[in-house]
């Protein structure tokens, strides 16, 4: 089972060196830039080609990157917990999404993610600290904020989408 993997590099900047002997894990990365058609001397342009200074994913290529169980040298750097006195604001941040029409509700099967929003609807986890659950909780009404209406095509990139 892998739990963190990255390139040699990668690994590198974070202190940590590929111990000796290790093989690494063969994977297709993607490969993501600016594309021309000045760029591709042996490819035809598409109609649905990105102009030039879109980046876009033009292809892949193989590398191999490495476990942290295969690897030594300093910690990795660890995500911080959130917490903090939220009371009076939760209620708030409740009534907020209560008046935005998003159903709300809280779940044990979606671990171990801490939200999900779609459609009008936001499930968090059941059973987190105040302050994680209000964290989440402002990051998933944002979500269902940002993709409504008006505001959702002032925030889709459609510029990989074929122009009618």
């Amino acid at each position: 089972m892998t739990t963190n993997v990255a390139g040699l590099r990668t690994w590198n900047s974070l202190g940590r060196f590929v111990k000796r002997g290790e093989k690494g894990i063969f994977i297709l990365a993607p490969m993501v830039g600016r594309r021309s058609a000045k760029d591709t001397a042996t490819d035809e342009p598409s109609d649905d080609a990105t102009t030039e200074g879109h980046r876009t994913l033009y292809g892949f290529r193989a590398v191999y990157v490495f476990d942290v169980t295969q690897t030594e040298g300093k910690e990795l750097p660890t995500l911080t917990e959130v917490n903090g006195d939220v009371s009076g604001y939760r209620e708030r941040l409740f009534k907020f999404v209560e008046s935005q029409s998003v159903e709300l509700s809280f779940s044990e099967r979606i671990a171990p993610a801490k939200g999900l929003s779609h459609g009008g609807k936001i499930t968090l986890l059941a059973g987190m600290q105040p302050a994680e659950e209000f964290s989440t909780l402002v990051h998933e009404i944002a979500h269902e904020m940002l993709h409504r209406g008006d505001r959702r095509t002032l925030t889709t990139n459609n510029s990989a989408r074929p122009k009618p």
